[in-house]
């Protein structure tokens, strides 16, 4: 009984070396990469094991590439994987650029993907133009009528400045910058409604793909509205703006004024305190004078004579004035 135990324990660690072996040298997969004529060795396989690298993964992409006429080794893939590259989108890739007659070499399709974008989705878009739809982007004519247009980008993929080429919002940005200014060059807003293709035409004219990922096929303009009268808006708040600064001033012309006639009061009533004051001192003055013999009693009544003359001289004189009025 201990001896067929003893069989069973040596056929179990056989079997479970077997399937060992098979993991780290497979065999089944070095005979397939054989008779799909694709040039790997079983010490290939064995080291892209031992580094973590789906062999797989590896002969089914070679046995794609090989099938589709590209000339690729295992080690170009093998290092594309280790440096964090999606393999089988590599190669779907470069089959379709093959198939598009795109020019498209591994390193630049490597490039690519490691630098983050989708390769394959970048050839499909090359053979494929994509319609980017722009936002209300709003412009204002000479004539002050605000125009808001919307715009169809037509698109086709740059491979050669796909790596460290500007994006999408580059292109909307200068589209959109495009359109303002187009539609500020314009003397009226009628013009860009009757003729809104003048738009895509000074806008295709600046060369907006410049630097950028992409290739501006067409740009056509999908909507224009009417919006508000800007110009009149800013004609409204610049009189208003005037109006506010006018009576500004008047009010401090007025206040002006109030200050100087406050100031002649001030200067009349201290003309008249010090008439006031004149008039009692005329009486101290006159005994004064009495006492020091300079004025006798005579001269005083002369002098109240000719004040009573004068009086009544003024009384005639105002009651003729009066008579004149009626």
């Amino acid at each position: 009984m201990s001896e067929l135990g003893g069989v069973f324990i040596v056929l179990f660690i056989a079997l479970v070396g077997f399937f060992v072996f098979l993991y780290f040298v497979p065999v089944g997969l070095w005979i397939t990469a054989i008779f799909s004529n694709v040039r790997v060795s079983l010490i290939q396989l064995v080291t892209m094991r031992i580094r973590k690298v789906p062999p797989s993964l590896i002969v089914q992409s070679l046995i794609t590439a090989t099938k589709a006429g590209l000339n690729l080794t295992a080690d170009d893939l093998e290092t594309h994987y280790l440096a964090g590259g999606r393999v089988p989108s590599i190669i779907k890739a470069l089959i379709s650029a093959d198939k598009a007659n795109i020019q498209l070499s591994f390193k630049q399709a490597a490039a690519i993907d490691l630098a983050g974008r989708d390769v394959f989705e970048a050839v499909q878009i090359s053979v494929n133009p994509r319609v980017i739809n722009t936002p209300s982007v709003a412009g204002v004519a000479q004539d002050g009528i605000q125009l808001i247009a919307k715009a169809r980008v037509t698109v086709r993929v740059n491979i050669s400045q796909l790596v460290g080429g500007a994006g999408e919002e580059t292109i909307l940005a200068r589209v959109g910058e495009g359109i303002v200014t187009s539609i500020g060059s314009s003397v009226s807003h009628k013009e860009v409604l009757e003729h809104p293709d003048k738009i895509s035409r000074l806008v295709l004219q600046k060369g907006l793909d410049a630097g950028t990922a992409y290739q501006i096929l067409s740009i056509d303009i999908a909507d224009v509205d009417v919006g508000a009268n800007i110009g009149a808006k800013l004609q409204i708040d610049q009189a208003t703006a005037d109006l506010k600064v006018a009576e500004a001033k008047a009010e401090e012309r007025r206040a002006m004024a109030v200050a100087v006639e406050q100031e002649m009061k001030a200067k009349a009533q201290e003309a008249r305190a010090k008439v006031i004051e004149a008039e009692a001192q005329v009486p101290q003055a006159l005994a004064e004078a009495f006492r020091s013999g300079n004025l006798g009693i005579m001269d005083y009544y002369r002098m109240q004579n000719m004040k009573a003359d004068t009086d009544m001289r003024d009384s005639i004189a105002n009651s003729g004035k009066d008579n004149k009025k009626l």
